[in-house]
């Protein structure tokens, strides 16, 4: 008995090294950061989806869903409106009317950045209020130039059903009221989440 007690030994010694070093590995550690594991946050394989509806920006009449915060620079001789923001509470519509399906709202901001040209900077959610998203957002910030005839911009994050989202979304413009200044815009968004 006692000639295999070395090499049991020596092979408990070598298990427990090891057992030591993966316990290391496995959490890793630096200062307040730390490596997780995804599936201890329940997610799964990834997966692409694809969403289309209609974005809504209504200036005018009793009850718009986009407002003027701030106004253009007044002493800039510009047609780009530089310096006009806008907070919105914009509906998103299965199709192009107003009257269509409300599949969510787009609630944010959007900023008039450019000296040159119409370019806004959008930062706005998608907050979903039908069906299996109902509740979960999709976050967009990027350049939208207004007059391009299509535009992208990405997807940076969202909440609910899309945590740790990410992708762009495609927009056109489809339609404009050149008086009112309102306007419908398409909208595809593309986006990876779990």
């Amino acid at each position: 008995m006692a000639k295999f007690l070395p090499i049991f030994s020596s092979h408990f010694i070598i298990i427990f090294v090891f057992s030591i070093s993966i316990i290391l590995i496995s959490s890793e550690h630096h200062g307040s950061a730390k490596t997780l594991n995804k599936k201890d946050f329940g997610l799964g394989k990834e997966k692409l989806s694809h969403f289309r509806f209609y974005w809504h920006d209504t200036l005018s009449g009793s009850n718009p869903s986009s407002m003027q915060v701030v106004p253009p620079v007044s002493n800039y001789s510009s047609t780009t409106a530089f310096g006009l923001m806008n907070m919105i509470d914009n509906p998103l519509t299965e199709g192009p009317n107003l009257s269509s399906k409300l599949i969510g709202r787009a609630q944010g901001l959007y900023g008039a950045t450019s000296q040159e040209e119409v370019v806004l900077l959008m930062a706005m959610n998608f907050a979903f209020v039908q069906g299996k998203y109902n509740g979960s957002t999709i976050t967009v910030l990027g350049r939208n130039p207004v007059f391009s005839k299509m535009r992208e911009m990405p997807v940076i994050g969202g909440t609910g059903l899309f945590q740790f989202a990410r992708g762009y979304v495609k927009l056109k413009t489809y339609e404009v009221d050149n008086n009112t200044r309102d306007a419908i815009v398409e909208y595809n968004c593309y986006v990876l989440h779990y």
